[in-house]
């Protein structure tokens, strides 16, 4: 792994501070936001807000509220009347109403991204900008530097028919880009018409992640706990469409892969060497035992595979996810299934689909499962049926690029 010094970045919320967060006194401001929202000394949004004295007459919040101690899928309440829930138990929750946004001048928005479509924060905004759409209520977004860095992408869109919160815009697996970047992509090219202002970061520079800034790492969610759990995420997030426990409940989740009953010894060196044959590079894998303590095989023994990035320089994040299944369904026989209960708000079509954003990675899986095909030829072939709507995509995105 190349080692680099790191560089002294400021925030849409550091330069904020500077120079516009006292001009939002007098003005009714709506703030949506989470613990992740720091300034460079770790001081919270709420705080500096307080220590503004900008009154707040409105807090939106997203999926894991406000503090950002709820699990996903979680519904997140509030008694108070000036907290609107963005996450509650039915899909409509998920669309702020409008009577909750007609009423501010300003829509103060700063929640961390991960560089990837399944993370639901970029919905949240999608769904906030279209509410305001047509109002004159201005929408200010605090950008953050994409942790897993803003050069590579990975995989292909959403096709009709399944979008969702965790595919609620047409754009790659791993897109990256920063959240100040996706906003101009869904005023630009999803057509909203929103009073759209980014404040963008400084210093920062697309090749860069978070290990290289100076920026101090805030989990934006309970189970994203480091920069190299952001990393995997765009590949291991698959994992939450099958009945494999992606190793929430433990202090290594989407790094833990397994369930009771599977062999990890074969599952790893099956893993090892489609790897190898895909040329995956830049991880390694490990059978490993652990004991969720929540949601999936909940306290039960999981047998399967521990992740290691051995080179963050060199992994093929979705790729990653894709050889893990592929391992996993090879080598664990009726174990191994594909999740079908509901999954953020939607029965049909299952998990795995949403994620993937199409039915072709599930259906090339079972395939493999039934046939001789050779599997690392399969999966190649499945990416380069993508690559078409990842050059669009790529094109599309140019032009909303705030960083070089």
């Amino acid at each position: 792994m190349t080692l680099r010094m790191r560089e002294e970045i400021f925030t849409g919320l550091d330069r904020f501070q500077i120079s516009g967060l006292t001009s939002l006194g007098g003005l009714r401001l709506g703030v949506c936001c989470h613990p992740a929202a720091v300034d460079q000394h770790l001081t919270g949004l709420p705080k500096l807000l307080q220590e503004s004295a900008v009154p707040v007459t409105r807090w939106f919040a997203p999926e894991h509220g406000l503090l950002g101690q709820l699990q996903d899928m979680e519904a997140c309440f509030s008694d108070l009347p000036q907290v609107i829930s963005l996450y509650g138990t039915h899909a409509d929750s998920l669309h702020p109403p409008a009577e909750s946004v007609a009423d501010l001048d300003v829509l103060l928005f700063d929640l961390r991204d991960i560089g990837t479509r399944y993370y639901t924060f970029a919905a949240t905004l999608r769904y906030l900008l279209e509410a305001v759409a047509g109002t004159e209520t201005r929408v200010i977004v605090l950008d953050r530097p994409n942790p897993i860095g803003g050069v590579q992408v990975e995989g292909g869109l959403v096709d009709p028919g399944y979008e969702s919160f965790v595919g609620a815009m047409p754009i790659a697996v791993r897109h990256g880009m920063t959240m100040g970047e996706l906003a101009l992509f869904m005023t630009t090219h999803l057509k909203i018409d929103a009073d759209l202002e980014v404040i963008p970061c400084s210093g920062w520079q697309r090749q860069q992640r978070q290990q290289e800034l100076s920026i101090p790492w805030v989990l934006p969610s309970p189970n994203m706990p480091s920069p190299e759990t952001a990393l995997i995420y765009p590949g291991m997030c698959l994992i939450e469409g099958t009945t494999l426990s992606e190793g929430r409940g433990t202090t290594l989740p989407f790094h833990l892969v397994g369930a009771p009953g599977i062999d990890g010894q074969e599952f790893a060196e099956v893993a090892t060497r489609l790897a190898r044959e895909v040329e995956l590079q830049g991880v390694a894998f490990r059978p490993t035992t652990f004991i969720p303590q929540i949601q999936k095989h909940q306290g039960e023994d999981c047998q399967g595979i521990q992740v290691h990035v051995t080179d963050a320089d060199q992994i093929h994040s979705l790729l990653l996810g894709m050889v893990v299944i592929t391992a996993a369904a090879l080598s664990a026989g009726e174990d191994f299934q594909w999740r079908t209960e509901e999954y953020e708000f939607v029965t049909d079509p299952i998990a795995i689909d949403l994620l993937w954003g199409a039915a072709s990675f599930r259906e090339t899986v079972d395939r493999l499962r039934n046939s001789t095909t050779d599997p690392a030829s399969a999966l190649r072939d499945l990416l380069n049926s993508r690559e078409p709507e990842r050059q669009m995509f790529l094109e599309q995105r140019e032009s909303c690029l705030l960083y070089r």
